[in-house]
């Protein structure tokens, strides 16, 4: 009940500096929040919903494949050394590099689609979250290990029961933090060659300089990172709750 009230004490704050700034500046480009929300509104029948929805999807499906893919490969990596020996240079090679240069290239070989723009999301969240789960299973005590192995217990078992839920806070840090990447991102591949998704309404509108409209689309990326953001926060107080 207490974080409730604080998100939406949160919200009444950020919603009152945002109206103070709009009335001080006092141009059409920067409605104030009652407008920017009847704007919402109105646009969720026209159009703005059918965005969110795509833009919803494509970050869905490339924070699955990047979980999916870096948690067992940074698992490995963290508990055995000739895989991670193998492997950290070129992990630390490709880390830094700016994969969002990549954009033009994914979307000249996989077409307007969202299989690029899918792809990049993926490409850049996976490093994020390889990385994390690589030291989060480094970092698990020897002896919760030795212990398991003393019951018998199975490389599988193993992982399962000692290095996954040791693990998995700092594997949600990581999914939090990329939630902000993969939206950034995904705004910026939705502007770069495409007619859909919240990133193409937002520039549109801005193009139209139809800044209400612009200001709802803003709006509907903000819901989206949020929405991102408590679905993990309601994951890990569900399934993390030993660590409270």
């Amino acid at each position: 009940m207490m974080k409730t009230i604080r998100y939406i004490a949160s919200a009444f704050t950020l919603f009152f500096i945002w109206h103070v700034v709009a009335v001080i500046v006092d141009r059409n480009v920067l409605p104030t929040p009652i407008e920017a929300i009847e704007q919402f509104i109105h646009y969720m029948s026209r159009g703005l919903l059918q965005h969110f929805f795509i833009s919803t999807y494509r970050v869905v499906v490339s924070l699955c494949i990047a979980f999916i893919l870096a948690v067992p490969l940074g698992f490995l990596m963290g508990r055995n050394s000739k895989v991670d020996d193998y492997l950290a240079p070129m992990v630390y090679m490709l880390y830094p590099l700016p994969k969002s240069v990549f954009l033009p290239l994914l979307v000249v070989f996989f077409g307007l689609g969202d299989l690029p723009k899918i792809l990049l999301i993926t490409i850049i969240v996976f490093f994020q979250i390889l990385v994390t789960s690589r030291d989060a299973a480094k970092g698990v005590p020897e002896e919760m290990v030795l212990s398991m192995k003393s019951l018998n217990a199975s490389q599988w078992q193993i992982y399962r029961h000692v290095i996954w839920p040791s693990s998995l806070p700092k594997i949600l840090t990581a999914v939090r933090i990329s939630l902000g990447t993969a939206v950034a991102v995904l705004f910026l591949a939705e502007t770069f060659a495409s007619i859909t998704g919240l990133g193409y309404f937002i520039m549109d509108s801005m193009g139209r300089q139809a800044y209400s409209r612009m200001f709802a689309g803003i709006m509907g990326m903000g819901i989206l990172g949020l929405g991102m953001y408590l679905i993990t926060d309601w994951i890990e107080n569900k399934y993390c709750k030993w660590q409270k």
